[in-house]
């Protein structure tokens, strides 16, 4: 009797631990009860295939061979807004700062459900009018008109970024040494319309082209680099505070890459020299396809004095708007006169975290497209061109892209 009692034991001891680990027969079936990723689809955003393409010029290009060479190049499936960020949607971002600057000011805090941190309580009503407030707006011989105005100098964002090519490259960092944390103002620089030209008048532009909702779906401008990968963190956050608590995380927004950039223009038109596939700014009736500088300065022959609505004009094969003309827009890429020399042709990029102590050249970064005050050669699929990454102009913008996780059924 003792021994069959011993053998029962025995025999649950060892069906609790298979149950438990859920390995029937000692079989390699990987680790069970993982999180569920079914894919996401971001709104506002397309789908990028994976695919392979040669970079630069559709035609030889002879006084910018070594800056514009052709290169075959494979890149990986992504997300793309379908548009340059608009006002609007920028102006979430900034509204988003004032308030947490507001609540922070007034009190209005939490405990998290570990009660370790304080968090803001976004619930609570803000009083613009409490006199605690009145640091965040402009006072004194600042006031103009005694109107009270909100002083955007102090719309100043906390965020941080990893420097994953230190932490792969230097053996027995501190992972301390790898995060990078950053204060960024992210008001748009509105003076830009009028500093950018010389005895031109463009006040009008200056005080309302962010704050007026006749222009709200106009492409955001006066962004510098770092405001747009401060946006960029900042919209990572945003999408991971609403997901759900067993979904796991997607990739962080971002700028797109050159070579994505590029790969995008060209809607899987692999020789076109504009995103529309010809040769040619003008349609077969002559109208014209985009919002740049035609001929020697008649701006608006194209539909738009300046910048036009971000989904104006017709998309490319891909479904993005503006590819070409309306705003250049910034790329994550650090920018390298004879960079085709030496990238990779997977997924090539440059990265390079330029110090205030650098040169100016180094502190240059990729922007593309072309812009409403460029002429049609800017607006060329394979053209590069660069601006430094603390300047903000009225002709440069952004739109943001995320990584494609696994493989699409769309790549082949």
């Amino acid at each position: 009797m003792r021994k069959l009692n011993l053998s029962l034991f025995a025999l649950a001891v060892i069906f609790a631990v298979s149950c438990g680990k859920k390995t029937p027969s000692g079989e390699l079936v990987g680790v069970q009860e993982r999180p569920r990723w079914n894919g996401i689809n971001p709104f506002g955003m397309v789908y990028v295939p994976s695919g392979s393409t040669n970079l630069g010029q559709a035609d030889q290009d002879f006084f910018n061979t070594n800056v514009q060479r052709t290169q075959t190049v494979s890149i990986s499936g992504f997300y793309m807004d379908d548009t340059e960020i608009t006002n609007n949607e920028y102006r979430q971002f900034v509204f988003w700062v004032r308030d947490s600057l507001a609540h922070a000011a007034l009190g209005h805090f939490q405990e998290s459900e570990d009660g370790t941190t304080e968090l803001i309580d976004w619930e609570q009503e803000i009083d613009w009018e409490d006199e605690t407030l009145a640091d965040l707006n402009f006072a004194g011989a600042d006031a103009f008109k005694g109107v009270t105005e909100l002083d955007t100098r102090k719309f100043v964002y906390e965020w941080e970024w990893k420097d994953w090519q230190m932490a792969a490259h230097a053996r027995g960092i501190k992972r301390s040494n790898i995060i990078h944390k950053e204060k960024t103002n992210v008001y748009p620089d509105t003076l830009c319309w009028i500093r950018d030209y010389t005895y031109s008048y463009n006040e009008p532009l200056t005080r309302n082209y962010f704050s007026h909702p006749a222009f709200d779906d106009y492409p955001v401008v006066g962004i510098n680099w770092n405001q747009a990968r401060a946006f960029c963190y900042w919209r990572t956050l945003l999408w991971n505070s609403f997901k759900a608590e067993d979904e796991p995380n997607s990739e962080e927004f971002r700028l797109p890459l050159e070579s994505e950039w590029e790969w995008a223009a060209r809607g899987g038109q692999e020789l076109s020299m504009y995103p529309w596939g010809s040769y040619y700014t003008r349609n077969a009736k002559g109208c014209l396809l985009a919002n740049f500088k035609p001929g020697r300065g008649n701006y608006p022959e194209d539909g738009g004095m300046h910048t036009v609505k971000a989904d104006a004009y017709f998309p490319n094969e891909y479904g993005l708007y503006n590819m070409a003309g309306n705003v250049a827009e910034w790329t994550e890429t650090a920018y390298q006169d004879n960079a085709r020399n030496f990238v990779h042709d997977l997924n090539p990029d440059v990265k390079y975290d330029a110090r205030p102590e650098d040169p100016e050249a180094f502190k240059r970064k990729v922007v593309r497209g072309g812009s409403w005050k460029d002429i049609g050669y800017y607006l060329q699929c394979g053209t590069r061109n660069w601006e430094f990454q603390d300047t903000s102009k009225s002709y440069i913008g952004f739109r943001t892209v995320l990584s494609f996780l696994g493989r699409s059924a769309n790549d082949f």
